[in-house]
């Protein structure tokens, strides 16, 4: 793993992915400093061609130039274990650590724009990121999902460990717990901005988090099990990372799943839901949020991410296509975009929603999201007083109790835990599942049938928006549980990996093509090109025809129009990313409360 880590960093993008704070030094001594860091400062450019500093960390050092005693969030990770001696270093050029991010051999740190080109110049350090912030990104869910089948076989995620990385929980409300006891076994604030109320605490200021639990496991004991979740008994591992406004940071989330995974055993964690994300700013195997992700996976926990909330963003013509947020790019992991169950009981009648995310993914072009679920206007567990709750009183949903029991949010947040739930219930049933055959069952099984496209309009501007149901849109199809719970199947033996394939265009004959392996791991030994039973065909339906995605003669990207296709398509990788994930999108990701349409 190590290994394979450091070849990637070192430009082989195309491998197999697999708080105590240091004392603040006087302004003089940081403008010493960086004073006698000047003459690195002035040869950077051929110390960044060796790959230390991303190019977002290069340009944020050259546009404070003049601003040298500016602070800077990083990751600094290196190419082994920091010992004290290296993190020491960065404290002596004026940096303050925050996380300790063992899982990725790194920590977060807090630096003078003045050091950062004498931090990437210490012999130990080999990558240096930006510690990008973030935020987190019912009855008609569970008829459109089929739970019906797994109640019926009376699974309910009983001893299964769910990490909900997120705003907190609020495990005051009844709907999680068990009689008298809390179902959520385990609180832990990554924040640093816990407080207290009558000496208790009060673990979801946001309202977000706990909205996310109740969807994946509620019992509905507050609504006569109306609004109940997916799997009314799993227990709950509460890692708080998303503050009162609902922000946060990689370093955050990086430092919960590593604690998600020291905790696997302990509380039998097999999912980690993440209703959160950001924008993209590098390929993903240098991203160190979506190495944090690939290591939860690789130690047997289901990841199950938000695909991103961007799907209305045209840039160019564009039409929300390559809006897909980290870490839901991440070809591992299982991402989500979110239905509309157009408040009836059928799942026939059900549409995407307009602001679910699309792929490809931005700069390694992966096919994502990977399945779609219920995630407009659902109804589920409340956080009275919250942030959420002070901004939208209308969305108060009256349960036995009170008229705040439960509250209604949309968004791909909402659709995460749905399938985070329905993975417990699966993992219930066959414990010695990988998080591999997990993936696998819910995109083969997956409910394919869809129109040709749709129209939706947002209820609060009347702007219209259309949709084709093409795998950039919907993925493998809207999960169907009963379907993934009746399913026996399993990939060859010398077949594991369900790797999210990436898609090539060809100039030449115009077409776009799916490739099922990369660059370290062949085609013949990722699930969807093993057999004819697992080729892709049968995992994406209709959406594909042969190694060729078949694309509506109108879909607004195509040929027809250069500009918008380019913005996903264009050689010029970061200028297309800077088009799409402007600084104004980098803590866009609690997925949820406003983006919703009727």
């Amino acid at each position: 793993m190590d290994t394979q880590r450091r070849s990637r960093r070192s430009g082989k993008l195309n491998e197999r992915h697999s708080a105590a704070w240091g004392k603040r030094l006087s302004l003089a001594v940081l403008l010493l400093t960086s004073a006698m860091f000047g003459q690195q400062n002035r040869v950077s450019a051929g110390k960044m061609a060796a790959g230390k500093l991303h190019p977002e960390v290069a340009r944020i050092m050259n546009r404070l130039a003049a601003h040298p005693t500016q602070q800077v969030k990083v990751i600094v990770q290196y190419k082994q274990a920091p010992k004290t001696a290296a993190l020491g270093r960065v404290q002596t050029l004026g940096g303050r650590m925050g996380h300790h991010l063992g899982l990725v051999r790194g920590a977060a740190f807090t630096v003078p724009a003045g050091s950062l080109a004498a931090l990437a110049n210490d012999p130990d350090v080999e990558f240096v990121s930006v510690d990008h912030s973030l935020k987190g990104m019912d009855d008609y869910t569970d008829a459109a999902m089929n739970v019906t089948a797994a109640v019926n076989s009376a699974y309910d995620g009983t001893g299964i460990g769910v990490a909900v990385i997120d705003s907190g929980i609020n495990d005051k409300h009844a709907d999680l717990g068990n009689g008298s006891n809390s179902r959520v076994l385990y609180h832990q604030d990554f924040t640093g901005t816990t407080t207290y109320l009558n000496n208790k605490h009060i673990w979801d200021l946001y309202g977000h988090g706990t909205h996310v639990a109740g969807i994946i496991g509620g019992n509905g004991n507050k609504s006569n099990g109306r609004y109940a979740g997916i799997a009314p008994n799993v227990n709950f591992i509460d890692l708080r990372v998303l503050d009162a406004n609902g922000a946060g940071s990689d370093s955050m989330v990086i430092a919960a799943i590593q604690q998600a995974i020291a905790l696997k055993n302990t509380y039998n964690i097999r999912v980690i839901n993440l209703s959160l994300g950001r924008g993209i700013f590098s390929n993903y195997a240098q991203d160190p949020l979506c190495q944090a992700v690939e290591s939860a996976w690789q130690a047997g926990i289901v990841v199950v991410v938000a695909a991103g909330n961007y799907g209305r963003i045209s840039v160019n013509g564009s039409n929300g296509y390559g809006t897909v947020a980290a870490p839901g790019n991440d070809p591992l992991v299982l991402t989500v975009g979110a239905m509309k169950s157009m408040g009836t009981y059928s799942r026939g009648d059900d549409q995407i929603a307009s602001y679910s995310s699309k792929g490809p993914t931005t700069y390694d072009h992966v096919v994502k999201p990977d399945v779609v679920a219920p995630g407009n206007l659902v109804v589920a567990t409340n956080s009275p007083g919250s942030t959420l709750e002070s901004e939208f009183p209308g969305n108060d949903v009256a349960g036995n109790s009170t008229s705040k029991d439960y509250f209604t949010l949309s968004g791909t947040s909402m659709a995460t835990p749905a399938v985070a739930g329905g993975v417990a219930l699966m993992l219930q049933q066959n414990p010695n599942l990988t998080p591999d055959q997990v993936k696998a069952r819910l995109m083969k099984t997956a409910y394919k049938s869809f129109p040709v496209s749709s129209v939706a309009t947002d209820p609060s501007t009347g702007q219209t928006y259309t949709a084709y149901y093409d795998l950039f849109t919907v993925g493998a199809g809207y999960v169907d549980l009963g379907a993934a719970l009746a399913n026996t199947d399993l990939s060859p033996a010398n077949v594991g990996s369900a790797l999210s394939p990436s898609v090539t265009y060809n100039s030449w004959n115009g077409k776009v093509s799916i490739s099922n392996g990369n660059g370290s791991v062949a085609s013949s030994s990722v699930v969807w090109g093993s057999s004819v039973v697992w080729g892709s065909s049968v995992v994406w339906g209709a959406n594909v025809s042969g190694s060729s995605v078949v694309w509506g003669s109108s879909v607004v990207w195509g040929a027809s129009t250069a500009s918008g296709f380019s913005v996903v398509w264009g050689a010029s990788t970061d200028t297309a990313s800077s088009v799409v994930w402007g600084a104004s999108s980098d803590g866009n990701g609690a997925f949820s409360a406003t983006d919703s349409e009727e």
